[in-house]
């Protein structure tokens, strides 16, 4: 085989003579492209980008318009609880969501206080914007220390923050001193989420962008570069946030503030991979032509394979969410893929047209020379430097590498037992202070802890007193009542002997609201909604409800958390083994062998499970988190298995480049020196983006970066680095069984060369 300037491939060269100095010189077919053509399909390129930009960049800010973060809208439309919950509104004025006003004391509280308080407490349909009607009494506790009320929040997901706020804020201005006031139940809780995300539009974007720049700033020592990179992801990001709006509001996507800030992460650290891989071509082809368009070209043709293949991966794996039953999963699917397709366009168009505008000075003040003898001598490949020290440790000891690597990543599996993903109570979604959390605290050491979120039980109103029964009868239950709208309260109290009467002796019980023939009853748990306890109480009341009432539905706060758990885990143990499955089937199209997919699905597979081992034991025994939401693994599993296998894509596809020139053994020592730079600087650079998710205060999304942050790091420097090179080194042209690459009898000299010593 003759030697080769580069190992990328070259176009037929065209020769002319230089009208000066009588020398012929090789010219591509890409040098006849028109001078005019040059200049306008780039500077086009980049003016359409700066329009999408200039549409888009307002919608960073409008994103609460068309998100929401309520539990119940992300449950299977099948689940009991969101039957109940489309249900309610036949019993209600609106489809309010209830906050539970708390009033406390050291002291006993005076007459005077809860007089105050009540008069406040009945004013706040007046007071405040996006309270109704509906507001119960201030309701003392047995003793003494403490007043409940029941408020109606009628606000949408994008106001109910302001309007709990302001409700928090009337009452405690007029509030006594050393009287404290809290608001907790469903509308609290959802307001500290939605306090949670605020820091999404800004501060997560602002970390993970300067994490984006200082990495890049230093991996290449230069300042237009960095900029150019980030303005590429950017615009990737503004492009998909416009896109995303627009079906979310047309009512084709659901988005939420976790699906949001995942948006964001996945499209800055995506964009800046694929735009780190073409910079790295482009450099390469600077080195060996002075033509900054035919280098442009050549770094693209170089490019497109990679890139495109690492992204329909990650694509793949992200629609395999769409056949989850939790609808926070299925809706991540298309936003992430929307995201994907923007980053891998704004790669291979924008930035190519910037640095083709900006030639050798984009990487000022150190920029590629024009040298192609050395690279030359070379032979495409730098021999010293850490990669091509690593090459020449993984030729001699390529065994006891990946052994002790993989004995290494197998003792870390070991961790994940410790992982509680069962779910983690609605109070402990939000990290550090909650105002919500506070006063559930106190809620449950003056009332029953489940006052305010109730369980909701719709039967047919001739069965009322039977299923009313067997409430009564759960030791987790502390009361029940029937929803009547002639009641004062809005209910009455049922008990063994039936509706209880409000009023004087002689007053008739007030009767039952009905809507289609069903009333809804209310079911006060002992314990708070969000707790283990309350979730065994009411399984059990389902369990025995549809029994005695077969037709009895059972929803309401702790329903809901019981029935997403329930489909999370359905979605984990599905979605899982599909996603490998499709990976497996794509690596093999795109390397045309089964050994080499099979091997490199194992080893990030292996990964993973280091990592959430890892992180299992942080999670335990150092941050002390109270367990994890059953998607965390799921959604760890489908961004480190579909973005810990581009590392993989990225090293293999120039492998097989190498390989099909110099033999599968050199070929994957050149590959990883080659690839070896950058594949490192993107996992830096995915690794910091992904942390970044850390910022926002949500214990679901802190726990997903650190597992992706971690298992993208092990991938980058253990994996890609030291496993895979050194096993496929280990078996060789193999690995492209059974593609005519491994039965090729030049490979198999060349093979023989680099053969392992006995």
């Amino acid at each position: 085989m003759g030697t080769r300037v580069c190992s990328l491939r070259r176009e037929p060269p065209v020769t002319s003579t230089d009208a000066g100095t009588g020398q012929r010189r090789r010219r591509s077919p890409h040098s006849r492209v028109p001078t005019w053509l040059r200049i306008l399909l780039p500077a086009a390129l980049i003016l359409v980008w700066f329009a999408v930009a200039g549409i888009g960049g307002p919608y960073f800010g409008r994103v609460s318009e068309v998100s929401s973060n309520e539990q119940s809208a992300y449950l299977p439309s099948s689940a009991e609880a969101t039957e109940v919950q489309s249900m309610l509104s036949g019993f209600r004025d609106s489809d309010a969501i209830p906050a539970v006003v708390v009033v406390s004391s050291d002291d006993e509280l005076s007459d005077a206080d809860l007089k105050r308080m009540s008069d406040a407490v009945a004013a706040l349909p007046d007071d405040v914007d996006g309270v109704g009607s509906d507001v119960s009494p201030l309701i003392p506790s047995e003793d003494g220390e403490a007043a409940q009320a029941f408020v109606p929040i009628t606000a949408e997901s994008g106001g109910l923050r302001a309007t709990v706020a302001d409700v928090d804020t009337a009452l405690r201005d007029v509030a006594p001193a050393g009287v404290e006031v809290h608001i907790t139940g469903p509308a609290g809780f959802t307001a500290d989420l939605v306090n949670g995300f605020t820091g999404i539009d800004g501060l997560l974007l602002g970390v993970a962008l300067l994490a984006v720049l200082i990495i890049l700033v230093i991996v290449y020592r230069s300042f237009l570069l960095p900029v150019a990179v980030l303005a590429t992801s950017l615009f990737a990001l503004t492009a998909a946030l416009l896109t995303v709006w627009w079906l979310a509001k047309a009512g084709f996507l659901l988005l939420s503030g976790q699906t949001q800030g995942i948006l964001f992460i996945l499209v800055i650290g995506a964009a800046t991979d694929y735009s780190l891989l073409y910079v790295s071509r482009f450099r390469e082809e600077l080195r060996v032509n002075t033509d900054t368009w035919v280098a442009a070209m050549r770094a693209i043709r170089g490019s497109v394979e990679p890139i495109v293949a690492s992204g329909c991966t990650v694509i793949a794996g992200l629609l395999c969410l769409l056949l989850s039953d939790l609808k926070s999963n299925s809706a991540l699917g298309p936003v992430a893929s929307i995201g994907i397709v923007f980053a891998m366009l704004a790669a291979l168009t924008l930035l190519p047209a910037i640095l083709f505008l900006f030639g050798r000075a984009a990487f000022w003040p150190r920029p590629p020379l024009y040298e192609p003898d050395a690279v030359k001598a070379e032979d495409g490949m730098p021999s010293r430097g850490p990669w091509a020290w690593l090459a020449g440790w993984i030729r001699r000891r390529h065994r006891p590498i990946w052994i002790i690597t993989a004995l290494v990543l197998a003792a870390g599996v070991l961790g994940a037992t410790q992982l509680d993903a069962s779910g983690v109570p609605q109070s402990d979604l939000v990290l550090g202070s909650s105002e919500a959390r506070d006063g559930q605290q106190i809620l449950g050491e003056h009332f029953p802890a489940g006052s305010g979120s109730p369980a909701y039980v719709i039967v047919a109103e001739d069965e009322l007193q039977d299923a009313a029964d067997v409430l009564l009868a759960e030791d987790g239950v502390e009361s029940v009542s029937v929803v009547a709208a002639d009641s004062p309260s809005g209910s009455a109290q049922v008990t063994t002997d039936g509706v209880v009467p409000f009023g004087p002796p002689g007053t008739p019980a007030p009767e039952p609201t009905v809507s289609d023939g069903n009333v809804l009853l209310q079911a006060t748990l002992t314990d708070a909604a969000d707790s283990e306890a309350a979730e065994q109480t009411v399984r059990g009341i389902r369990t025995d409800l549809h029994q005695a009432v077969p037709d009895a539905l059972v929803g309401g706060v702790t329903a809901t958390a019981i029935d997403t758990n329930d489909a999370s885990i359905h979605d984990r143990t599905l979605i899982i083994p599909l996603v490998l499955a499709v990976i497996l089937v794509i690596l093999m199209i795109l390397l045309r062998a089964v050994i080499a997919p099979i091997l490199l699905v194992l080893t990030t597979v292996l990964s993973f499970g280091t990592a959430l081992g890892v992180a299992a034991l942080f999670f335990t025994h150092v941050f002390d988190f109270p367990g994890a939401d059953p998607a965390v693994p799921l959604y760890s599993f489908v961004f480190l298995v579909a973005l810990g296998i581009d590392y993989n894509i990225f090293l293999m596809t120039r492998v097989r480049e190498e390989s099909v020139r110099h033999g599968t053994r050199p070929g994957i020592l050149r590959g990883l020196v080659i690839t070896g730079g950058v594949i490192t600087s993107a996992g830096l650079v995915l690794a910091a983006t992904f942390a970044a998710l850390s910022v926002i205060p949500i214990l679901f999304l802190v726990q997903i970066a650190f597992i992706v942050a971690f298992g993208v790091l092990l991938d980058t420097f253990i994996v890609r680095s030291l496993l895979v090179p050194a096993l496929s080194y280990d078996i060789g042209r193999a690995i492209w069984w059974p593609s005519r690459l491994s039965r090729r009898a030049s490979d198999r000299i060349q093979d023989e060369s680099h053969a392992p010593h006995p």
